[in-house]
């Protein structure tokens, strides 16, 4: 509470003083007011085209990334359609997260979108150029509001055009407010010699964007006031660097809280633009005559604003060249000096009678806060989890049944680890805890991250998050039976009558048929038609041992070797374990489903097979 209150007391003060400033200098109150424009601008601007993109924007990064052209042409082509890095810079991390990209291709989009960020510095120099931007903006004023009152492709078009709106009366704002509010300014004045004066000016950039959180902004600063007189075309060169610079800060920020993943491309993210920064410096002198020289050539060389357009879009190149040849091997050595970090076992080892300290709850591993911008990665940040409770829900019945679970995955089932299991019974851990420990945070995890989406879903994307969540649900349910079936079995598996055990261990062999049946299904490489034919196969033999079960014990009781009570309590935990076998097989099913081309990952399909729980 107090870093709280001190945050707020710091930002009331920055207010008022910033309100006070406004009382002495009417061109700063335009100024402010007018980059205040901007900013909000650049914001409806990327709205909007967010809203008209809909999901196309995740589902062409997902079909157009198989190769590094083709991911650098992305991230130049969405950055240039949407006029927002930072945007495009989310999409590639939420996607790397959820594993739909690799990091190569990652690290190829975000080249290409800081290359894109080139398009926008010339449109807001050629609308630099124009007489009287507020007579533009003010048609488009009243077209956005009356679309906004549609549907939501209109109102995304509406959006649109009131940023655009807001875009030209910020910059005449900013036009008209900057000599009033800089006249002190002059060129002669600021200059430095050397090396440091290009390095002032390129502080000045980078902090100018870190401060606004925006390079757009920090750009159309530069542009006015290169417009203005205030500086002169080798500072705006040196300011233009930094800005470009200052986009490296926040992505950092943003990478900050996230994955791994983002991590790495943040810091690919860094290497890139201060790399492309240092060789810009070095090669400044040239950098700056072959600006000169392609402007005399397109007829620019009387524009000031157009060459520092021209600039940035070379440096932005340069920088291209310089690393778009080592992507490949940049991405293996982001993965070396941050790995993934370990994924200890969850180890229970509070056994039953023994006083210990409470083990920790385990909780979501794969869910993204930042996939949830986009439908795509947010429904395959989910499927990833499933993968994680659907592994975990295995573990546990099979912990519940007094069941290896080594024999999960094992080519044999070992005769000996089963016996020795079921002697260990008594000494095992109640489903409950299992339950309460390491399937109750997960799933209310998933639950809780499920209704924080923020992206819109179209009918496919909506078809797959309602199967997330029923087989979420199903997952649940099987545990629940589990818990229920155990209170029979842990007793009578070792003290019932010899009827009682000998109808407990085929119950209990039955479900791990089951449970290894799912696992195996998950796994095999086939269609999906394939899939649902060996799971109608996996459905009849199931059926039969239901059938089988029942015939054995109606003749156990005729043979006076069971009693009445006793074969209604074994015919209640057969009803347990249909329940839980039906639940799994609802997963696979659910899985195999009409959201099978989103949810591609199958629940039980994990590659790890370490264990997550050892009792």
């Amino acid at each position: 509470m107090r870093r709280r209150d001190l945050h707020n007391a710091v930002l009331g003060l920055l207010l008022a003083a910033l309100l006070v400033s406004f009382w002495f200098s009417a061109g700063w109150t335009a100024l402010a007011g007018g980059l205040a424009l901007f900013l909000f601008g650049m914001q409806c601007l990327e709205e909007g085209l967010h809203q008209l993109a809909g999901g196309g924007l995740e589902r062409l990064m997902a079909r157009v990334t198989d190769r590094p052209l083709k991911s650098l042409s992305f991230g130049v082509l969405a950055t240039a359609l949407v006029q927002s890095s930072s945007l495009v810079s989310l999409l590639t991390i939420a996607f790397l997260g959820t594993g739909l990209i690799s990091l190569a291709a990652g690290l190829c989009i975000i080249f290409g979108a800081n290359l894109g960020t080139t398009t926008g510095i010339w449109l807001l120099a050629l609308a630099g150029q124009t007489a009287s931007l507020s007579d533009l903006a003010l048609p488009m004023a009243v077209c956005g509001v009356l679309l906004g009152f549609n549907g939501p492709r209109s109102k995304g078009f509406g959006r649109l055009l009131l940023g655009i709106c807001l875009l030209f009366f910020g910059i005449e704002l900013m036009q008209e407010g900057f000599a009033g509010a800089t006249a002190w300014l002059e060129p002669a004045r600021m200059a430095v010699p050397g090396l440091a004066g290009v390095l002032l000016f390129v502080g000045v950039g980078l902090a100018a964007t870190v401060l606004l959180q925006s390079s757009h902004a920090s750009l159309m600063l530069t542009l006015t006031a290169l417009a203005g007189g205030q500086i002169d075309l080798a500072q705006a060169f040196a300011l233009a660097i930094g800005a470009n610079l200052g986009t490296t800060i926040t992505a950092v920020l943003g990478a900050l809280g996230g994955a791994r993943a983002g991590k790495r491309l943040a810091l690919g993210h860094v290497l890139f633009n201060l790399g492309a920064a240092l060789l810009t410096v070095l090669l400044l002198a040239p950098l700056t005559h072959l600006t000169e020289q392609l402007a005399e050539w397109l007829g620019l060389s009387g524009n000031a604003l157009l060459k520092l357009a021209l600039f940035h879009t070379l440096f932005n190149t340069l920088g291209v060249l310089l690393f778009m040849p080592w992507h490949a091997r940049l991405a293996t050595q982001l993965e070396r000096w941050l790995p993934e970090p370990d994924e200890p076992p969850v180890l229970i080892t509070e056994l039953k009678g023994v006083s210990e300290a409470p083990a920790p709850v385990t909780r979501a591993r794969y869910l993204d806060e930042q996939a949830l911008g986009s439908a795509d990665a947010a429904v395959q940040a989910v499927a990833r989890e499933l993968q994680h409770l659907a592994r975990l829900s295995l573990e546990v019945i099979a912990h519940a049944l007094y069941l290896p679970v080594a024999q999960l995955g094992s080519e044999r089932i070992d005769e000996q680890q089963l016996d020795n299991a079921a002697r260990a019974a008594r000494h095992g851990l109640e489903a409950e805890q299992l339950y309460q420990r390491h399937i109750k945070g997960v799933y209310s995890d998933l639950l809780s991250y499920m209704s924080r989406l923020e992206a819109t879903l179209d009918a496919e994307h909506r078809q797959a998050w309602v199967t997330s969540q029923v087989l979420a649900l199903q997952l649940v349910d099987a545990v629940k039976d589990a818990k229920h079936l155990q209170k029979n079995l842990g007793r009578l598996l070792l003290e019932g009558e010899p009827a009682v055990r000998e109808a407990y261990a085929e119950l209990r062999r039955h479900l791990l048929w089951v449970l290894r049946e799912m696992r195996t299904i998950s796994r095999l490489e086939l269609p999906a038609d394939a899939l649902r034919m060996r799971l109608q196969l996996f459905d009849e033999q199931a059926a039969q041992f239901d059938v089988t079960f029942r015939e054995r014990l109606f003749a156990a009781v005729r043979e006076r070797r069971l009693d009445g009570g006793r074969a209604s309590s074994l015919m209640n935990d057969l009803g347990y374990a249909s329940r839980i076998t039906q639940s799994l097989r609802n997963v696979l099913m659910l899985g195999l489903g009409e959201a099978h081309e989103l949810l591609t990952q199958l629940p039980f399909q994990s590659d790890d097979s370490g264990p997550l729980i050892s009792v």
